[in-house]
């Protein structure tokens, strides 16, 4: 069953419009919230993207976009430090964090951040916001399909601040996930992302579970 649109409705920003941000974009509206897109090529190569999504779904600057209560960032590693300049004050707002550090994709190449896992990383280029891990360890299907047979997809997530983690783990409740608190930033994070013991595990919570 799909999720119940709550009356809090929030405003919910995408840095990037892949795969990764039209499913959550897709979970987000399905809720009840309000989606500003964004990407590096300008609204108007969106519009055809927010005319597919409906009611709720708008384009805006990368500026408009990061100036939301919650705000995804999905754009490819090397991409991050351009994504993030020159944004207004985050102002405790939260950034979620759905990047992985692939430097290539073919070749396949990771970034080394040394002890730095990639969150910290985007942690230090974004100042003053609260900093989430999630949906990275997901494929873009099952971030737009939480709610399987056999049950719901687990969400992993990871973050310095247990209020943005709680935000975070709520919305993920709407989307129709099993939210899973991983840890902080670095242990966390270190489980997440790329080489990490969590990175593309698709698990899923029978409802047998849950009712128990």
């Amino acid at each position: 069953m799909p999720p119940t649109p709550r009356s809090d409705r929030m405003k919910i920003g995408t840095i990037g419009a892949g795969t990764v941000a039209l499913a959550f974009a897709r979970q987000a509206l399905a809720a009840g919230h309000q989606v500003v897109l964004s990407n590096s090529r300008g609204a108007a190569s969106l519009q055809p993207l927010v005319a597919e999504l409906g009611r709720g779904a708008s384009t805006g600057t990368r500026e408009e976009a990061a100036s939301a209560e919650v705000v995804l960032l999905a754009v490819p590693w090397p991409l991050i430090p351009q994504a993030l300049a020159g944004l207004p004050a985050w102002d405790g707002r939260i950034l979620i964090d759905a990047t992985n550090q692939f430097t290539s994709l073919n070749p396949a190449v990771v970034a080394d951040l040394g002890n730095t896992t990639g969150s910290e990383f985007v942690a230090r280029l974004a100042p003053g916001a609260r900093v989430v891990k999630a949906l990275n360890t997901l494929f873009a299907e099952y971030i737009d399909a939480p709610r399987r047979a056999a049950g719901r997809v687990v969400l992993f997530h990871a973050g310095d601040d247990a209020a943005a983690k709680t935000e975070v783990a709520t919305l993920a409740e709407e989307f129709g996930f099993i939210p899973l608190d991983v840890g902080d930033l670095r242990n966390g994070g270190q489980l997440m992302q790329l080489g990490g013991s969590l990175s593309a595990q698709h698990l899923l919570k029978p409802d047998s579970l849950e009712r128990r």
